[in-house]
């Protein structure tokens, strides 16, 4: 697209002024937009502009700044009204072809093709947001027209399977052997959203959220789970689906945000031109109406209007009691306060009870956390607020509860709380959390592409009041306000009116069972199948081959046509990286990062850990962990823990293994890294040296609680995030540096901590003991490490601060870490869950494995074409993928999938599908451009100075990203295909891990070692 914006200067706030600023006040429209008003975000260094498109009533909020990674989203409100999460299955079904591009995925089609450094949809109680971001710019405005296209004009209307294979369709299970009739034939439901809500409701803590909600806001949208409960889901006919996306899906009820360096004349033109004028919206319409299956259904769907949003009035549950099939180790307590006052657009007093429920709850030494912490009532205590709706709450959640713990819970915090009221807060910890608020405003990084974050903030108010949507975006006047406060009572205030006076406030306790719950969706397909005959379960295989079917056919070369494409010529060369420079002038050697950071610096102290024994991993492991948690000799636990807040940004111990060019060997650190304001550059020497030299390891009951909750926390990522742990357990079935992994953080580990609590009394001294002696034998300048992030300035002065931060040389002789070679294993860990986790790490030693820039592009190809549709499309996982590591590991791996066996077919012959690969030159230019464009994916300075450490501590050669990228620009389809032999190969050899329930454990026929976990 040709700019046709003056370009009067080359900053993108400068020419928004120039351009935009004419148009406010006035009644003229640009590109049909009328500019409402305008606002200066200094947080943002932003200028914001809200629009409104007079014809179709779009909403628009442009943030002009200097960011390169642009941004776009839309967003609907969407409130829902019953359980079949109809808002999460339209949020899949969009994305899977529409009027303009008629391809079965064109989502998956734009992450294999295009430069998108964000490219997602996500479902909330009360919207759906589709945001993209590019530092392209070109590319940004493709990806915009393909999400526009898709949530205005998609093909659901047309192509029933998508709502099938999206939302849920029947299948049946036919042993082998077995006629149609006999009674060993099951009837199940399969569908993409319907396994993956099995699988997030297998989660205590989403259960207790959802039932929270469905006790504080009965009457309201907020009562249903948006994304669809999964006895529920099968509820949903096509037809309510269709109607639903005819309501809200309509430019009336949109909100756009544009973001970044962007030509904002030609972006609003080519959205007027395309969706929003009058002529293309009558256009689509008819074209919707000719396709729906029912016209006058869908006008009256139309003429219905959108779900509403409304308040609910204050309401006070005492007590109610849940129960859930899950191990006794989550039982959960949850006891929610609904803010009240003037609800989401209270901004003063939403973000004030952000920072009173991190003074009370944050940490182990706050106040109620530790009070509930030292009487028992579970293994952790935690506390938010969430703000992201029409009525903010504060939910306070005891994990691994006690079963006499609910009334409790709540004595125990309103006592607290009118203790707190009467005797006053501590000032220096709500002033702790201030600046460590105002390090986190700073530094902004969000983990993701800064403008879909903050479209997501602007929806977080702009969704409930039209006057709102730069509300949630600008904090510093309201953390001026605040600080203003502490010399009031408004804090105590504010504590007595959310807990001691509130009447509208839940107390739920979710209550494990090991005893199936009655569940309606199994109950309807057990009386469905009794009353099937064998032509209806005729009917229901032919479906399900006509899915397949459909499923299977490749997209015409006509309809892949229609995808905007970028070719290499367009992706340019990677924005110049900042050298990293070992210095070894200062006292001790340093890594030194020239990367701008906004005025704030980072330090990292590597500790060599190559003199432990393989054994004492876990013991380090939990010393990183009790850094921060304990006394020290200068300061109690509490006095520590509001010094760190207040000084530092963060500050964190944990133990990492970095591989090495050899895969045998690993090269295992005790990292230390802390951030701060650069005026507070002293503190990034002072604080880290006192605890890793000082921490007292006497608080034993501490300890304690701190082993408790890594316990409780290691449960939870097998539970929320399997994949991960199967793939580090696959590895360490093959690989020495991965099995020292697992004595880190992975199973081993947890068996260790489970067995270290069951005999706490027995081995506390040992412990101590362990604790005292690694203190002394890790925290020394041997082989130190050290690593700095930010201005000259401030590496001068940190020098000149630090010294040698009263390091001396390590005094114990020096041993070798031995790690045993790891055996292949088959195993089966039992989950509470009701989908299952798998993953598959092939042997290093595959003979002459080079991992060169081809393994890339086919991970890239593996991963988004044959793995989603045989295994997602068709399986019904929510997610697969394969990777080729830099240490010579290839793995497989399935999430949230619904069974085990028919996945690891279908991975069995991938090395074969990939060895017959072959592709249009254009689609395989689009893998080649998508593959690079991530390698060249902009990292916040943080994350970059990390993995610079990272490459430097795992010795890759100097250029080694620059080769990569220039071998992945050359890889030939040849290059791919050569590939399919080497993972047949080596797949066939390669041992499996499953995380999953008991029911998809058991019925596997694979050979597994079936392990109960919990427990």
């Amino acid at each position: 697209m040709t700019s046709t914006s003056p370009q009067v200067s080359s900053s993108a706030r400068e020419r928004a002024q120039k351009i935009l600023t004419p148009y406010l006040g006035s009644h003229q429209q640009l590109s049909g937009f009328v500019v409402e008003r305008s606002e200066t975000i200094d947080e943002l260094d932003c200028e914001a502009y809200v629009m409104r498109h007079t014809a179709s009533g779009a909403r628009l909020l442009y943030l002009a700044c200097e960011d390169d990674n642009k941004a776009f989203a839309i967003g609907f409100k969407t409130p829902p009204t019953d359980n079949t999460g109809v808002f999460h299955i339209l949020e899949h079904s969009v994305l899977c072809g529409s009027a303009k591009y008629p391809v079965k995925e064109p989502f998956v089609e734009l992450i294999k093709s295009s430069m998108q450094t964000f490219l997602n949809a996500m479902t909330y109680p009360d919207k759906t947001v589709y945001p993209v971001a590019s530092t392209n710019e070109q590319d940004l405005l493709n990806l915009m027209d393909v999400y526009m296209d898709a949530v205005l004009n998609p093909a659901i209307y047309t192509k029933p399977a998508i709502f099938e294979q999206e939302g849920w369709h029947l299948e049946l299970d036919v042993p082998e052997g077995a006629a149609l009739t006999d009674p060993e034939t099951h009837l199940r439901y399969n569908g993409v959203v319907y396994n993956e809500m099995k699988g997030a409701l297998s989660d205590p803590l989403s259960v207790l959220d959802d039932a929270i909600n469905k006790e504080l806001f009965p009457d309201t949208a907020y009562a249903y789970q948006s994304g669809g409960d999964p006895r529920a889901i099968p509820e949903l006919t096509y037809q309510a689906f269709l109607d639903n996306h005819a309501r809200h899906y309509n430019l009336a009820n949109s909100y756009i945000t544009l973001y970044g360096n962007l030509d904002i004349v030609a972006t609003l033109a080519h959205l007027e031109e395309r969706f929003l004028n009058d002529q293309v919206r009558a256009r689509d319409a008819e074209a919707r109406r000719a396709a729906a299956p029912d016209a006058q259904q869908l006008e009256r769907a139309l003429a219905a209007g959108p779900n509403p949003l409304e308040i609910q009035e204050p309401i006070s549950c005492e007590y109610r009691k849940i129960q859930m099939q899950t191990s006794p180790e989550n039982a959960t307590l949850g006891l929610a306060y609904v803010l009240g006052g003037n609800g989401v657009l209270d901004r003063k007093r939403i973000t004030a009870a952000e920072v009173l429920v991190s003074a009370l709850f944050d940490s182990n030494e706050s106040p109620i956390k530790k009070l509930l912490m030292s009487e028992g009532l579970g293994s952790n205590v935690s506390a938010y607020t969430q703000s992201a709706c029409l009525q903010p709450y504060v939910l306070i959640t005891v994990q691994g509860a006690r079963p006499d713990a609910a009334q409790q819970l709540r004595e125990l915090v309103e006592r607290e709380a009118a203790r707190l009221v009467t005797e006053g807060i501590p000032r220096e910890r709500l002033e702790a959390i201030l600046a460590n608020s105002e390090f986190n405003l700073r530094q902004r990084d969000y983990g993701t592409a800064d403008g879909v974050v903050l479209a997501c903030e602007a929806l977080s108010t702009w969704l409930y009041d039209d006057n709102a949507a730069t509300l949630a975006l600008s904090y510093a006047p309201l953390f001026e306000e605040l600080r203003a406060e502490l010399d009031t009572n408004y804090f105590e205030e504010l504590l007595r009116s959310l807990v001691l006076e509130n009447t509208h406030r839940a107390l739920v306790e979710l209550v494990p069972t090991n005893e199936a719950l009655d569940d309606p969706s199994e109950a309807q397909l057990q009386q469905l199948r009794t009353e099937l005959d064998e032509a209806s379960l005729k009917e229901i295989a032919h479906q399900v081959d006509s899915l397949r079917e459909i499923q299977e056919a490749e997209d015409t070369l006509e309809a892949m046509a229609t995808l905007p494409r970028l070719h290499v010529s367009d992706i340019g060369d990677p924005a110049a990286e900042p050298a990293l420079v070992v210095d070894t002038s200062t006292p001790l050697t340093c890594l030194k990062h020239d990367i701008p950071t906004r005025k704030l610096a980072y330090m990292a102290a590597y500790f060599d850990l190559s003199h432990v024994s393989f054994i004492e991993l876990s013991y380090a492991s939990i010393l990183a962990r009790l850094m921060k948690q304990l006394a020290t000799k200068h300061h109690s636990a509490s006095e520590l823990d509001s010094y760190i807040t207040s000084q530092l940004g963060f500050l964190s111990f944990s133990v990492q293994i970095f591989s090495q060019p050899d895969w045998r060997l690993a090269r295992p650190v005790l990292k230390v890294s802390a951030g701060a304001l650069s005026e507070k550059l002293d503190a990034l020497v002072d604080i880290p040296r006192e605890v890793w030299a000082e921490t007292l390891f006497e608080d034993t009951d501490r300890i304690r609680d701190v082993l408790g909750q890594m316990k409780y926390g290691l449960e939870q990522s097998f539970l929320n995030a399997g994949h991960q742990a199967a793939l580090d357990r696959a590895m360490s079935y093959v690989s020495p540096p991965a099995l020292a992994g697992q004595q880190v953080s992975g199973i081993d580990f947890y068996r260790f901590i489970s067995e270290l609590l069951a005999n706490f009394d027995e081995r506390v001294d040992e412990l101590v003991e362990r604790m005292e002696n690694l203190q002394a034998r890790i925290f020394t300048s041997t082989n130190l490490v050290m690593s700095f992030t930010g201005s000259d300035e401030d590496y001068r002065r940190f020098w000149e601060k630090a010294g040698n931060l009263g390091l001396e040389p390590r005094k114990h002789p020096e041993k070798e870490m031995m790690v045993r070679w790891p055996e292949p294993r088959a195993e089966a860990f039992i989950i509470p869950s009701d989908v299952c986790y798998a993953a598959r790490a092939t042997d290093p030693r595959i003979p002459n494995l080079k991992l060169t820039g081809a393994w890339s592009v086919a991970s890239r190809v593996l991963s988004f074409d044959y793995l989603w549709n045989e295994i997602r499309v068709k399986g019904g996982a929510y997610g697969c993928g394969f990777r080729a590591a830099k240490d010579r590991q290839l793995a497989f791996y399935t999430y949230r999938d619904p069974a085990v066996d028919a996945s690891q077919a279908r991975i069995d012959a991938a090395g074969s599908w990939l060895a017959n690969f072959e592709a249009d030159p254009e689609t395989f230019e689009g893998y080649i451009v998508s593959c690079t464009a991530s390698l060249d994916a902009p990292l916040s300075a943080y994350a970059l100075a990390a993995r610079q450490d990272e490459e430097f501590f795992s010795k890759r050669r100097a250029g080694w990203r620059e080769e990569l990228r220039q071998e992945i620009l050359s890889t030939t389809q040849d290059d791919v295909r050569a590939l399919g032999l080497v993972i047949e190969e080596a797949t066939r050899q390669a041992p499996l891990c499953v995380f999953g329930g008991r029911e998809i454990v058991e019925q596997s026929t694979l050979n597994l070692n079936v392990v109960e976990l919990l427990g």
